[in-house]
Formats: C-alpha cells, structure tokens, sequence
C-alpha cells in the first residue's frame, strides 16, 4: 500500500466526500483500490493506494493532483511549487503561500514584492495591494513558484516562468476571467447551466481540483456574472482578472 498526500486543499467536509468520487475516475480501469482517509492539517487530502496497479495509479494521481512535500527537507533550491495565496491582507511587502509544508509547522512560501514588482509591472513600484487587486490574486488562488531560498519556517521564492506566462497569455487574450475558489468542476459546469451563462462563457480552465477560471467571451464583464454563479456556488469565493485594468495601468 501506498499512502499519498495529495497537492489538493478541501475548503470543507463535503469536498473530502467528492474526492472519493474524482480519485476513483481518474484511476478508472486500473487493478488498484485508491481510498480517501481524510486530510493533513485539515485541508490536504491523504488518499491510500493497494493493488496490482498501484504504480501506475500513483503516477496518475501525481499528474493529476501532484503530491506535498510535507516535510520542509523535501523543499530544494530552484524547485517549482504549486501553492495556494494565503493571509493576503496581513503583509505589505510579501504574498504568502501555503506549499503544503506542514513539518514544522507553520512554514509558508514567500514572494517579496520587489519581485511581484519585477515580474508583473516591470520593476514600476506598485504596492503589493495595487499589484494583487490588478492581477486578481486572492486566498486560495493557486499559483506556480520557483524556490530560491529555505530556512527553518520560510521558502523564499518568485512567481515561476510558467506562472508569468500563464498571466501574460490571459492578459494579451482581452479576455475577462473569473475565478472561482472552492468549488469542484462538476459544481462549476452545473452552476454555468443552471445561471444560464453558458453564452458568455467559453471554457472552464482548471487551476486545481477545486479552482477554476470561466473564461468570458470578448465584451462580457467577468464582475457581471458574479450576481449570477454566485447564486448556485454560495460557498465558493470569487476573484476577477480583467485585462482591461492591467493594460491600462
């Protein structure tokens, strides 16, 4: 048996029930068992996997979901990271993310400002509250970072070149995008129906298993469609990145 720690944050009880659900189709026809049997720290979901295809299955949920490093001593220079934005409003000069390190305890992922400065406003001297209002950062939002540094409780690193290239596609695209935390993507593409928004949204990319971005059709106003989804997703959070506002900044 195999016991993993999934790179997937729940937001409550239900979701760890919906995962058992989503991890049986993704190892769907294979000769293994894969069992949700809770969480790490209350958010990160630990999945046991036995069978003749154990292997395998344990690639696939690592493509799919990626693992934790959980321990800090897993975490190396020039790694790349998948993390989740945490405690947005309690720092003005860097943007925390929780990398799924939870030994020790309380170690958190940090981006300085100078390098959100570097990286999405070359070098102009925006704060870090101007600068994540622009680009629609808020908690949960994942995002791909570049180690450069660890000590004993803090990684120090920068957004990852695929990450920037990710936010410079979305913004050349002139399409607006909203952004939904804590909602899985049977939850999101049932909303969109039952909102009747289907027009005004093109495609449903996934950010993870819980966070997706609509994509809006060039002229629909992503805040616009808040009232309407919000509706059906009342305990998702909603973020909006507008292209508009980035290039006119």
């Amino acid at each position: 048996m195999t016991a993993l720690t999934l790179l997937t944050r729940i937001y409550n009880s239900h979701q760890l029930r919906q995962m058992d659900t989503i991890i049986a189709d993704a190892v769907e026809g294979l000769d293994v068992e894969a069992i949700v049997t809770g969480t790490l720290a209350n958010r990160w979901v630990q999945v046991d996997v036995s069978g003749e295809d154990e292997g395998v299955a344990s690639k696939l949920i690592e493509r799919d979901f990626g693992f934790c490093p959980v321990e800090l001593v897993n975490v190396k220079k020039f790694d790349s990271l998948k993390g989740f934005v945490t405690d947005l409003e309690k720092s003005k000069d860097e943007l925390a993310l929780d990398i799924g390190v939870v030994k020790p305890a309380g170690v958190k992922a940090v981006v300085s400002l100078d390098k959100l400065q570097a990286n999405l406003a070359d070098g102009n001297k925006f704060s870090l509250r101007q600068l994540t209002d622009l680009w629609g950062f808020a908690n949960n939002l994942p995002l791909q970072i570049k180690v450069l540094d660890t000590d004993e409780v803090i990684v120090k690193g920068q957004l990852h070149d695929s990450q920037i290239h990710r936010f410079e596609y979305w913004r050349d695209s002139l399409l607006d995008r909203l952004l939904v935390m804590g909602a899985s993507r049977a939850e999101v593409d049932k909303a969109i129906e039952q909102a009747g928004i289907g027009r005004d949204v093109i495609e449903v990319e996934v950010l993870g298993t819980f966070e997706y971005a609509l994509v809006c059709k060039l002229g629909t106003d992503a805040t616009g469609l808040i009232g309407e989804i919000g509706r059906m997703l009342r305990k998702a959070k909603f973020t909006v990145f507008t292209p508009k506002r980035i290039l006119g900044a």
